[in-house]
């Protein structure tokens, strides 16, 4: 198959943090069919979309990467939209607004695609990915097939689903939503946008969204600011001023610049409230013996 491949790769331009190191090989299928045909023949590949909420190795990685970000096609059915996994999420959103489609709201602002927003079970302002979807199409890994998983078996949880425990890799979805009048949703849209930009950076502060999980009836980012991380950095990353949850890469900042500053900040609030952050983000590819260090404190609870 004549599928495009890019070489050598800086992976740091497809990630919305803009940090990472040189890939071997990076393909981006643009079929189900060229997925399937990676899948089979490349040896222990690395599944991304966006690249929204990940910290790439500035080290890189010796794994093959398969981008699904031009696998894109949707299609709408009355109420029901179709979606394959590398669809953006404010794509989508717009989209269900011209269809007159209410559900997609609280994804206006999001860069992620829908592969890692139904991984995640994505959420914000009272609507998550749960909330509509249908159908999700993956493919398994143990079983190389493609199979179609119900709402009940995705078992979504907070920010989980059942893609996180097994070797499962979203290819679509099926969503049902309800009909509404556009101006509605166009008014609850702009107020998502408008909160996001009072409070979040936008993407020309390079970031890649919450850190930390929101620990069980709490907020991550309410704990974070009441240990009073804002204005901590390293010497390329920062702790965003409007809001303690996001770390922006002030320009050249490296992965371990960031996992440095996640460290200083799950320790101000494990030293203030006793309580252990869990990382949002995912860390890929290699590390060095410090990032090592970090994540196994970070990432311990995710490991067990």
């Amino acid at each position: 198959m004549d599928i495009e491949l890019k070489e050598n790769f800086d992976i740091k331009n497809l990630t919305t943090f803009k940090v990472g190191g040189v890939v071997k090989k990076v393909y981006f299928p643009k079929t189900q069919g060229e997925f399937l045909h990676l899948m089979r023949t490349e040896k222990n590949p690395i599944i991304l979309g966006a690249c929204s909420n990940i910290i790439f190795s500035s080290q890189g990685c010796d794994n093959t990467i398969i981008c699904t970000s031009k696998m894109s096609n949707l299609q709408i059915r009355g109420t029901k939209i179709i979606t394959e996994c590398g669809v953006k999420g404010a794509y989508l959103a717009q989209k269900a607004l011209e269809a007159g489609l209410s559900g997609f709201e609280f994804m206006i602002g999001f860069p992620g695609t829908m592969g890692g927003n139904i991984f995640m079970n994505a959420g914000a302002h009272n609507q998550s990915i749960a909330d509509t979807l249908s159908m999700v199409c993956v493919y398994d890994k143990d079983k190389d097939d493609v199979i179609y998983l119900s709402k009940q078996e995705m078992q979504f949880g907070y920010r989980h689903s059942i893609i996180q425990d097994k070797k499962y890799i979203v290819l679509g979805a099926e969503f049902d939503l309800k009909k509404e009048n556009p101006e509605k949703i166009k008014d609850l849209m702009d107020r998502n946008l408008e909160f996001r930009k009072n409070i979040q950076p936008s993407l020309v502060h390079p970031n890649a969204g919450s850190v930390f999980k929101n620990p069980e009836h709490d907020s991550a980012g309410r704990l974070l600011d009441k240990a009073g991380v804002k204005g901590l950095e390293t010497p390329n990353a920062l702790v965003w001023n409007k809001h303690a949850n996001f770390i922006v890469n002030k320009g050249n900042a490296s992965s371990q610049d960031i996992l440095e500053l996640m460290l200083m900040m799950y320790n101000k609030v494990k030293r203030t409230y006793t309580i252990e952050l869990i990382p949002e983000v995912r860390y890929i590819g290699k590390m060095n013996k410090r990032e090592e260090e970090i994540c196994k404190e970070l990432y311990k609870k995710i490991q067990k």
